[in-house]
């Protein structure tokens, strides 16, 4: 997250409390990868927390790993995690199809990403109340669409509305730290993601709220 340490290690701490009441809310297997969402953002808010402790120059060594760490769930776990949670909670045909898709080229950018993190160096600098996270690759147009795709077009495809109000969430937050905060996009945007984890939440209060009616779990609807 931006702005502070303080402010990151808080913003972890509400997560964390609001995963474990979403995973608690999960009656199946096919609930649980969505319900771990704000489990995850919270690790990852608590990753960039400690991270903050590091500047100016404090622990470089940590410093680096900490960077790594939080670049994995930006740049890999997320484009690959959200499609396939996504695709576990549905169960109309077509829609499983579609999100399969989008799995796929989840998949294919988060490895590629994953690529350049090992083969290139990443590198995060502190400043106006934000973190930095310089990592260089190619075919930037490519990777930002099927990254795009991934994490905020997946959920428009579910059959849920709550999960719908997941991915306009992340377009609109997306759009917003592109055009207020360019410099430091990866950074605020995973704040902005980290906050919709109150829309996961709220799928789980009003789950039964769908798009089109749905069978009973594993009975796909074409």
């Amino acid at each position: 997250m931006c702005f502070s340490a303080t402010a990151s290690f808080a913003a972890g701490t509400v997560l964390l409390a609001t995963g474990a009441f979403t995973m608690r809310m999960a009656r199946n297997s096919g609930e649980r990868p969505y319900a771990l969402i704000p489990v995850l953002f919270g690790v990852q808010q608590l990753i960039e927390g400690a991270l903050w402790l590091t500047f100016p120059d404090k622990a470089p060594v940590l410093k680096t790993v900490l960077t790594y760490l939080y670049s994995i769930f930006s740049h890999v776990l997320w484009p690959i995690y959200v499609p396939v949670a996504v695709y576990m909670l549905e169960r109309v045909a077509w829609r499983r199809k579609a999100l399969m898709a989008t799995a796929i080229g989840g998949t294919l950018v988060g490895l590629y990403l994953l690529y350049f993190l090992i083969r290139l160096p990443i590198v995060a600098t502190a400043g106006d109340g934000h973190i930095d996270y310089e990592s260089p690759h190619f075919y930037v147009g490519i990777v930002m669409t099927l990254y795009v795709l991934g994490t905020c077009v997946s959920p428009l495809l579910s059959s849920h509305r709550w999960v719908n109000w997941f991915g306009v969430g992340a377009i609109v937050s997306f759009l917003a730290a592109g055009a207020f905060y360019l410099t430091w996009f990866i950074s605020v945007w995973c704040f902005f993601a980290a906050a919709m984890s109150v829309i996961v939440l709220m799928f789980f209060l009003r789950r039964d709220t769908a798009v089109s009616p749905s069978p009973p779990m594993g009975e796909p609807v074409r």
